[in-house]
């Protein structure tokens, strides 16, 4: 919590929120809305030691961001800093040039790479820029940052990171020019960013400070940059005139599934489910993504005397640690910001109990790259900053909540809040739901639902629900308790298939399961179980897994994990349905597939028998796979009955989260969160 200084400019501590879109909102002809200013102001107001927005790419495309090419942006860019401003929080601005990324015909990068050679698929690499094109280039980039100060934004962060345009000048692979900017040598590589950054400085003052951000090294890409090559880059950005270097690591990944490779410069994505050889004594891969591109960063603090910052699924613990060790200066929190805008100012205050937990569950990115707004799993009112606000409900009422997952919660905690009278009842001896079981299989290595749970538990409690565990609930119940409103958040009924041979010993279905594993959960916590599981694993040595969404796939990385030869049957066209598209899917079916996961789609399941599970595959071939179990993991189904018996029983009754229609956390808590600003 210490101040620092990016050149001269104060930091109030030593928390940095740097460049990173917050979604595609419908934009407006290219003008910063109304919900992006809200966003940056909540985070100034927040604590942050710095602001750092995202910028519409040099050189990009229109309706991608808001533009900052043209005066006529000039006025709502300037609300946007001053919004920042006011709350004492310095105003940065990212600036970047997406390059590769650019479809025909405005594509372009250092070089034209044989189409064979480029890492990812739909890239079309066609145009080699000329000597002209690049200045013309930094000749923008210096026009964007005068008009950026204008506005009131006191620095700029250069995006010289992930595979954008700048990035390519400064990797081997990418760059395989022979002139000045080319590849015959460091000081070549890093022209470009040194001569944008020299402008930057001409234009706006020798003072006006720039932090370079950049690829420190590119694990899994051929003749990427490599660790050396990152401290030099460092060392001559440095004396180019940049002010602080923010660390990023591109980290190439190499899929045999789909033939599709891709990059991640998410540390615990780059560690999921688990880190590749080649990255070993190139990252950190001992903490799944906690401390992984601190070994780049401490090596370029060695090296340069500017301010080093750090990116990458950095928490408050491990921060503190690094920053008093001297390995870095800064910590760039993203994701925990977009989950708690409030997270410095509770550490500051010595309230980390009410710090919302980011669990790296990757909805924020993956939303960002379907062109969608970002939404938090566990921060309903992101991008709705001004909607959400709490408000004082007009009139006080008794609320009933019945259920303690993830939707029961948050609708108590937002109640709660708004002032009324709420009863939280769960029928099991613990909250959570089925938060606790899927902890148990998900572990808390990456996303640590137990963490979720913990803060849900925390909120409730300080605000005053009276919560009353072990108490199933009924309409006589309700009626006992005669409340002016009833939230119901019971949670979905499994989904038992109806197959012959069902009923057979060798089947646990999902039920069954659940079941068991409340049992022990009742003896042994969530936190001991997840342990304890490990070696008291219910399951035979080889598992059919029927259902292969997202339920079938987690279970399947779970059972793998613990030495089980797993087949995956699904009735559904596709392996996977329900994981997040990006990244989180891949990685895992990609991981999956390394490790012998026979994955069958399209198949229709026959019977189960003593010897395995018979069905019939797409090609219509008729085939039995052997299983010691058999275990069902299919999606929940919609649970009503409660709903439908208070029915005009009660004034006000509500089906939200999984009993009204199965889906994920994320959805669960945007359910409670919205209904309890309603009542």
């Amino acid at each position: 919590m210490e101040p620092g200084y990016i050149g001269k400019i104060r930091t109030r501590n030593r928390i940095l929120k740097m460049g990173a879109t917050p979604g595609f909102l419908p934009y407006e002809d290219g003008y910063v809305q109304q919900k992006i200013i809200d966003l940056y102001e909540a985070i100034a107001k927040g604590g942050a030691g710095m602001v750092t927005i995202n910028a519409s790419p040099i050189g990009g495309l229109p309706g991608r961001g808001f533009e900052m090419d043209d005066d006529k942006y000039i006025p709502r860019l300037t609300e946007l800093a001053n919004a920042i401003r006011k709350h004492d929080c310095p105003a940065f601005s990212q600036m970047f040039h997406i390059g590769p990324w650019l479809p025909n015909p405005y594509t372009v990068s250092a070089s034209s790479l044989p189409r064979e050679e480029i890492p990812f698929v739909g890239f079309a690499i066609d145009r080699e820029l000329t000597i002209a094109d690049i200045k013309a280039i930094i000749k923008k980039f210096g026009d964007v940052a005068e008009r950026l100060k204008k506005c009131g934004f006191q620095g700029i962060e250069l995006n010289a990171g992930c595979s954008h345009l700048l990035s390519t000048f400064l990797s081997r692979f990418w760059n395989r020019r022979q002139d000045e900017y080319g590849a015959g040598s460091m000081e070549n590589r890093a022209r470009i960013v040194t001569e944008i950054i020299q402008e930057i400085k001409k234009r706006n003052g020798a003072d006006y400070p720039v932090v370079v951000l950049f690829n420190a090294a590119e694990p899994g890409l051929k003749n990427g940059i490599t660790a050396a090559e990152g401290q030099e880059l460092a060392r001559l950005f440095e004396k180019g005139g940049a002010d602080a270097i923010n660390v990023r690591v591109e980290f190439y990944v190499h899929r045999d599934s789909t033939g599709r490779n891709d990059s991640t410069h998410f540390p615990d994505m780059a560690m999921y489910p688990e880190a590749p050889a080649y990255a070993k004594g190139v990252v950190d891969t001992e903490h799944h993504g906690a401390y992984g591109w601190v070994p780049l960063a401490a090596g370029i603090k060695k090296v340069v005397k500017i301010p080093v910052i750090v990116s990458g699924r950095m928490d408050m613990e491990s921060g503190e640690k690094l920053i008093k060790q001297g390995s870095i200066d800064f910590v760039n929190f993203n994701r925990r910001l977009l989950a708690d805008h409030d997270l410095p100012n509770k550490i500051s205050e010595g309230r980390l109990e009410d710090i919302a937990p980011c669990t790296g569950c990757m909805t924020c990115f993956n939303e960002n790259e379907l062109g969608n707004p970002v939404k938090c799993r566990i921060n309903a009112a992101l991008m709705k900053e001004k909607e959400y606000e709490i408000k004082p409900a007009a009139k006080k009422k008794k609320v009933l909540v019945v259920g303690g997952g993830p939707a029961g919660m948050e609708a108590a905690r937002v109640a709660a809040l708004r002032g009324h009278q709420v009863t939280l009842m769960e029928r099991e001896p613990m909250l959570g739901g089925a938060m606790n079981l899927a902890a148990v299989v998900k572990g808390t290595e990456r996303e640590d639902l137990l963490a979720l749970i913990d803060y849900l538990k925390t909120q409730i409690t300080k605000n005053g629900v009276d919560i009353r565990l072990g108490k199933e609930v009924d309409k006589a119940a309700v009626q006992e308790l005669k409340p002016d409103v009833v939230i119901i958040a019971a949670g979905g009924d499994h989904d038992i298939p109806n197959i012959p041979g069902i009923d057979n010993k060798k089947v646990l279905t999902s039920k069954a399961l659940h079941h068991q594993l409340k049992t022990y959960l009742k003896l042994t916590g969530a936190r001991l179980m997840t342990k304890l599981v490990t070696k008291y694993l219910p399951v035979g040595k080889n598992v059919v897994v029927v259902g292969g969404n997202i339920q079938g796939c987690q279970t399947a990385e779970f059972l793998t994990r613990r030495g089980r030869k797993v087949t995956i049957l699904e009735t559904g066209p596709e392996i996977g349905e329900g994981l997040l598209v990006n990244l989180v899917k891949p990685q895992l079916i990609e991981w999956l597939y390394q490790k012998k996961v026979a994955m069958l789609p399209g198949v229709k399941i026959d019977k189960i028998t003593s010897e395995g599970v018979a069905f019939t595959d797409k090609e219509g071939k008729q085939q039995t796979t052997a299983a010691d179990t058999v275990l069902t993991a299919l999606p929940l189904k919609p649970n009503t009955a409660l709903f439908d018996s208070l029915k005009g029983a009660v004034p006000e009754v509500y089906n939200i989260g999984d009993s009204k229609q199965p889906g994920l956390i994320v959805d669960a808590v945007a359910d409670g969160s919205c209904i309890a600003r309603q009542i």
